[in-house]
């Protein structure tokens, strides 16, 4: 299979969602779960998208709640690749609330790592990603620094492991680790 490579604005995803009464929690606001469901679809159409294969979620980092929604705001979630790996990708994803005049304020900002999947559900070579504008070139260096702090984050996790395991009492198990 030949892998191109493409522009951001090929996968970019938009959302529309009214919040209604079975999406609020007992302070009358939008369910943070709600809302991160919602975004999570959106990054995995956006790396579909993009990648033209299944994708999973490897990681989520950076989500942040902004301000709180209520009952019939109008939820704009838009998404979009910000950086391409060989297997992996990263997908912004930012949530508004829209107004009745249409201008719209943001409330959540998020980033996804999207991993592309072969017919084995094992990771997969994706397309590239083409940057055609001076905000995009920016996004992609932001990104890239973001992957740096990932990957420590991982490797003082891995340690954390380690030493977690080494400390375990003889005859107990050991926890079990992965994704899901």
């Amino acid at each position: 299979m030949s892998v191109d490579k493409r522009e951001v604005s090929e996968s970019v995803v938009e959302t529309v969602h009214m919040v209604r009464p079975n999406h609020l929690n007992a302070s009358g606001r939008l369910f943070g779960g709600v809302l991160m469901q919602w975004i999570d679809e959106v990054a995995g159409l956006v790396a579909k998208r993009h990648a033209r294969m299944n994708v999973t979620t490897a990681s989520v980092d950076n989500l942040k709640f902004l301000h709180g929604a209520y009952q019939r705001d109008v939820i704009v979630i838009i998404g979009k690749a910000t950086y391409v790996g060989r297997t992996s990708m990263e997908v912004k994803v930012d949530t508004y609330i829209e107004a009745n005049d249409g201008s719209r304020t943001l409330i959540n900002r998020a980033y996804f790592t999207m991993v592309g999947l072969d017919e084995n559900d094992r990771p997969a070579v994706i397309p590239g990603l083409v940057l055609t504008t001076e905000k995009e070139k920016e996004e992609w260096e932001n990104a890239k620094k973001r992957r740096e702090i990932r990957m420590l984050r991982k490797e003082v996790s891995r340690m954390d492991s380690i030493f977690f395991r080494s400390e375990l009492p003889h005859g107990l198990p050991e926890l079990q680790t992965g994704c899901f």
